[in-house]
């Protein structure tokens, strides 16, 4: 038997298809930077190429490897074309083609840099493609490239014929100088003159040759149309070129990408849910409470998110949250108010206690009601130096800020709880303390709750470091709920924040405690 036939496979290749897409979306940056890039170089090469022309010449190299004696050789073996293609290219070649072209011979070097010299195989006939900035320029310099070369090559020839008649003559010399002196035996003075006659023969022979090294078969002319593709084209490849530099270079950032960029890629970090996702907001986040005071789409996903806490993460409405967030930068205050007021909205009893050594931060930030403001049935349910925040339409809540006891310090101590007061068993308690990888007052809040929270940025969390906090808090004996992403806010101030981490302000000399409702037994930790 084989295994069970999935039906649906071919329908992941399309989410597959567009989460690829997502990721090199998110970069359009780099993907604009290549298109511009591509663009600059099309421009470049069209301000350098787009002008240019060239003009081609062919030459018929006459095929005579020994042109003053008889030879079985075929004719295709009687030159050698790769030898006559680098002497066309040479630079006796280029003077001769600079004279013709009447410029000075210094020139010759710039010439060669506008010159081809083609053969194809099996082919005696030499192609000069000479490249310039007008048409006629270009007919010119191939015509006087392919001259010059026959004119060079004549030369070579009409030496090598004045080398070989100088050596017949010699000879010539030779045997009439021997034929004076013999002159008594008829038969030897025969034989001297029929060698002097077929030397002599010799030389008219050599004279007679041929010594033009080729004929040209195609002259150049000048163009009509630029050696390259006009501007349009151009720009258009480079548009095209600069478009998959772009794709790479995004495939490459992603591929290298370490921050958390979506909510899959936290889920398979933290091998958890994603209880929310914040849509970006406006403003200030100085305002904190928006469920109950203000409306729009990230007040009504925090209280979402407190719904969807009260019906998993938290037994009978009731609990103990600590909302935390690995680095520093993350809406981790923000979450855990508004997380505050949404429970209280749904009628639960919420104490929001900030277990941060900088004790009048969140306190401070917070729209608090007056003393005189309590009812008497707060009173006793409340912990002492509790104030009642105002949440607006959600209701109220109690907000208590980790402050000092009296307790003196402990040397070389860390520090969060103190001592918990009993009597508060009906009390939902949602906790934010420090961030988990730069503090370990985090490490011994989670075992005193009933699960975490975890509050990450989308887009400036790095996926290690979520890893990390996982580890952390299953090896503390935590519970992970699940984590919360915060796509951040476009204010100004925002921005600011993001750049340079917030300073919150330091607390007294004494020793900060933070007192958490709950059970028998205590936890002393002391910070340093």
């Amino acid at each position: 038997m084989t295994g069970p036939i999935h039906l649906y496979d071919r329908y992941d290749e399309p989410d597959q298809l567009r989460d690829q897409l997502r990721r090199l979306l998110r970069h359009r940056g780099v993907i604009a930077l290549g298109i511009v890039l591509g663009l600059l170089g099309g421009a470049a090469l069209t301000l350098s190429r787009a002008h240019t022309y060239t003009s081609t010449s062919e030459v018929l190299v006459r095929s005579t490897a020994d042109p003053f004696g008889t030879v079985s050789v075929a004719a295709d073996n009687q030159v050698s074309m790769a030898t006559e293609q680098q002497i066309a290219a040479s630079t006796a070649v280029a003077v001769r083609a600079a004279r013709l072209m009447g410029q000075a011979d210094g020139k010759a070097t710039a010439l060669e840099d506008g010159l081809r010299i083609t053969n194809q195989a099996k082919s005696q006939v030499l192609r000069f493609e000479f490249t310039a900035r007008t048409p006629k320029r270009a007919a010119r310099g191939a015509n006087a490239f392919a001259e010059a070369y026959l004119a060079d090559r004549k030369a070579r020839n009409q030496a090598a014929v004045q080398r070989a008649t100088r050596g017949v003559e010699q000879q010539i010399k030779t045997v009439e100088a021997a034929q004076k002196k013999e002159t008594e035996d008829d038969d030897a003075t025969k034989a001297l003159q029929s060698q002097l006659d077929t030397l002599r023969k010799r030389v008219a022979d050599i004279n007679s040759r041929d010594t033009d090294g080729g004929d040209v078969v195609r002259r150049g002319e000048a163009p009509a149309r630029p050696s390259v593709p006009g501007w349009p084209a151009l720009l258009a490849l480079g548009l095209a070129g600069g478009l998959g530099l772009g794709i790479l270079l995004a495939w490459l950032r992603s591929a290298l990408d370490t921050r958390v960029r979506s909510a899959d890629e936290a889920r398979a970090a933290l091998r958890t849910p994603v209880l929310g996702l914040l849509p970006p907001g406006h403003g200030e986040d100085d305002d904190l409470p928006a469920v109950g005071r203000q409306g729009g789409d990230r007040a009504e996903m925090l209280r979402a998110l407190a719904y969807r806490l009260r019906g998993t993460g938290l037994p009978a409405g009731t609990g103990r949250l600590l909302v935390v967030s690995p680095r520093r930068g993350a809406a981790t205050e923000e979450v855990a108010v508004n997380l505050a007021a949404a429970l209280a909205e749904c009628g639960d009893e919420v104490l929001l206690v900030d277990a941060d050594p900088g004790t009048a931060a969140l306190t401070a930030r917070l729209p608090l009601l007056p003393d005189d403001a309590r009812t008497p049935g707060d009173a006793p349910s409340l912990p002492d130096g509790s104030r009642l925040v105002d949440a607006g339409t959600a209701g109220r809540f109690a907000c208590c800020a980790g402050g000092s006891t009296g307790s003196p310090a402990r040397t070389g101590g860390a520090a969060a709880v103190h001592r918990l007061p009993a009597g508060s068993d009906s009390r939902t308690t949602v906790v934010v303390t420090r961030p988990l990888l730069e503090h370990a007052d985090a490490l011994a809040l989670t075992q005193r709750v009933d699960g975490v929270v975890l509050v990450a940025g989308l887009g400036t969390t790095r996926r290690d470091d979520l890893r990390r906090a996982h580890e952390l808090i299953d090896g503390s004996g935590g519970t992970l709920l699940g984590i919360v992403l915060d796509a951040g806010r476009r204010g100004r101030l925002r921005a600011v924040l993001r750049r340079r981490p917030a300073h919150r302000p330091e607390a007294e000399t004494l020793t900060p405690v933070v007192e958490l409702p709950a059970q028998d037994d205590t936890l002393s930790v002391s910070r340093g």
